[in-house]
């Protein structure tokens, strides 16, 4: 099984180094079990030269039957462990990037609480990523944005979050401009893979846009100081509003009516094991949620600099 687990990281990942440092070991360990597989096997599996791998014809079949063994192995194990009483045991959760760094620290910290023998190993990626991880068995459950729409996958809304429009400080006092004012703005929006940036751009009615008018940045925290900087404007999701503009010279507004809103929630395999146990974490993600959207509710000109 070890063999097989690291096989089938550097199948994923295609190079030695990323695949090694999933799997916590050095390059020289990993490249030593694959070989010690390789011959096991008889065949090899990998094309070694260069910084990047390429599976062997074999290589590429005994990945699909490894991924299928793995997965066969894992639910095993996670129907062991849906016969406790009490959650406990490892839990892989996956959360979007526009989520994470405000939700997670409250939902971590709650779930290790209230379950002492929990182990949460939380992995931060965007939507698709995440999904493909989820039906690889590489996740047991994942914090996104809904809907995603997928047949093999549970999905349980929690709460509703405003998309706030976030201007330079100086535009404090300027109306609130509407989605079809938004259009014709230099807007500051993520980098394509961001659930969140095809959001705003529905918002905005932009199927696409001239490189002056749509810029781009690699986090929220990016396109915040961005604006502060006076380039240009962005959308921030509410529970982002506190942390993202603690530091950034800019202004904060809600959105005329119908404000603009995402549905978060949790998802995961039908056929997962521990389907039962997911409730009681879904609930703590609505409280934290509840939680980090009042906030939102509560913050004044002097805290969100030129919140309105």
């Amino acid at each position: 099984m070890k063999h097989l687990r690291y096989f089938e990281a550097l199948a994923r990942l295609g190079h030695f180094g990323r695949a090694a440092e999933a799997c916590a070991i050095s390059q020289p360990a990993l490249s030593v079990q694959i070989r010690e597989l390789e011959e096991l096997i008889g065949a090899p599996l990998v094309e070694r030269g260069g910084r990047q791998i390429r599976l062997t014809s074999l290589g590429e079949e005994f990945a699909e039957r490894v991924r299928g063994i793995l997965r066969s192995v894992d639910d095993l194990a996670e129907l062991a462990r849906a016969t406790r009483t009490t959650l406990a045991g490892r839990l892989r959760i996956g959360v979007i990037p526009t989520i994470a760094p405000y939700l997670l620290p409250d939902v971590i910290k709650t779930l290790t609480q209230r379950y002492p023998g929990l182990d949460p190993r939380p992995r931060e990626a965007v939507t698709q990523r995440l999904i493909e991880d989820l039906h690889e068995a590489r996740l047991d459950a994942a914090i996104v944005a809904l809907p995603v729409s997928e047949p093999t996958l549970e999905e349980i809304p929690l709460f509703n979050e405003e998309f706030v429009l976030v201007r330079p400080l100086e535009d404090a006092g300027k109306p609130v401009p509407s989605s079809e004012m938004l259009h014709a703005m230099r807007l500051l929006l993520l980098e394509e893979g961001h659930c969140f940036r095809e959001q705003a751009l529905s918002f905005c009615n932009i199927a696409a846009a001239p490189p002056r008018e749509l810029m781009e940045g690699s986090s929220l925290t990016t396109l915040v100081q961005m604006v502060g900087a006076g380039i240009g404007v962005t959308l921030l999701p509410q529970m982002a509003v506190r942390t993202e503009t603690r530091s950034a010279d800019v202004s904060v507004f809600r959105l005329l009516e119908p404000r603009p809103f995402r549905t978060i929630g949790m998802i995961w395999r039908k056929t997962n094991p521990l389907v039962s146990q997911f409730g009681p974490i879904a609930e703590i993600v609505r409280e934290a949620g509840a939680r980090r959207t009042y906030e939102f509710e509560d913050l004044s000109p002097v805290t969100a600099r030129g919140y309105v």
